[in-house]
């Protein structure tokens, strides 16, 4: 099996380190590759790189062409996710959507026999509607999302699972709540950017600022497993899985999990902008139920383990000591 991967970031990066660690050979695109933030996750000699638009199909075939691509996993999308298409809507509709239909329909085209593709855990929660009783005779029967990058991530998981009902290509959508992780160029949600201030300020001895809401994580190498584990499964049975950590982190219980980790770090909790897209309200945890009984994924970094991991990651690749 070659995998075309397509977005070669926080997650994207990961998938390809595991493939390499299995002995596979993963063709990574992306529109920017930032090559010497790449080699710090995944040994460049043993990947092939491609610069590539996914809102381009005559590159996505051509990377196509390059080898025996049986699978494709699809991580691009417009940076900054809720905040930046809230900023720019017109060109985040434009890639989240228009680059699944592309990544699809090439699929099809190709006869590539399973797509996996990054939805999002705000389909979870940013939702409004769902009301008349459930009767789909009227009007406000169906929820809907209330951001334009929840909107996108709808339209990926219809348009790929009716790709799956009409043409049988395998689909599955991933929705993964806020990624943390080994990262050191661009790129990544604003809670991913948050995340990786806190981490970064704590080593370096400056001021820690913690996000002050409640929120569940998930580290960049669970939400990758559970990507490999979905191509490599036999059957996917239902096209869309909840990748999350499995539960909720309180400000305070972030904030001591990253004094445990790095002594003596000075920490600050911060609420959030109101009318940020991502502060406040209810935030209930993602049932995981279905991606342990279908995939077999289970997350292996609990919030201490995440924060060693990430802590010991940036020590050694990005301060080199």
């Amino acid at each position: 099996m070659t995998v075309l991967i397509i977005g070669a970031g926080l997650v994207g990066s990961q998938v390809a380190r595991i493939l390499t660690d299995a002995g596979e050979r993963p063709l990574v695109m992306d529109q920017r590759l930032q090559r010497e933030v790449l080699a710090k996750i995944v040994d460049l000699g043993k990947i092939d790189l491609i610069e590539g638009d996914v809102l381009r199909p005559l590159t996505l075939s051509a990377a196509l062409a390059r080898g025996n691509i049986t699978a494709i996993v699809h991580t691009a999308a417009y940076p900054l996710l809720t905040l930046g298409a809230q900023k720019n809507p017109y060109a985040a509709i434009e890639l989240n959507i228009m680059g699944l239909a592309n990544v699809m329909e090439t699929a099809r085209i190709h006869g590539i026999g399973r797509v996996v593709a990054s939805s999002s855990s705000v389909l979870n929660r940013y939702q409004s509607g769902g009301g008349d009783g459930g009767d789909l005779s009227r009007e406000e029967a169906v929820p809907r999302p209330n951001t334009f990058y929840a909107s996108t991530k709808q339209a990926v998981e219809s348009i790929g699972l009716n790709y799956t009902k009409s043409f049988g290509i395998e689909f599955a959508a991933l929705r993964y709540c806020p990624v943390a992780g080994p990262w050191s160029g661009p790129g990544g949600g604003g809670p991913s950017g948050i995340f990786r201030a806190m981490v970064e300020n704590a080593v370096n001895g400056r001021e820690a600022v913690v996000p002050g809401t409640a929120m569940e994580w998930v580290y960049s190498k669970d939400a990758a497993m559970a990507t490999v584990q979905a191509l490599r499964v036999a059957s996917l049975g239902s096209g869309v899985f909840n990748i999350t950590m499995g539960r909720i982190f309180e400000p305070a219980e972030l904030a001591a999990e990253l004094a445990r980790a790095i002594p003596g770090v000075q920490t600050r909790i911060e609420a959030q902008p109101p009318g940020s897209t991502w502060s406040g309200g209810d935030w209930k945890p993602a049932d995981i139920s279905r991606a342990r009984k279908i995939l077999g994924y289970e997350p292996q970094y609990p919030m201490p383990r995440l924060l060693d991991d990430y802590v010991a990651w940036y020590r050694a690749q990005v301060l080199g000591s």
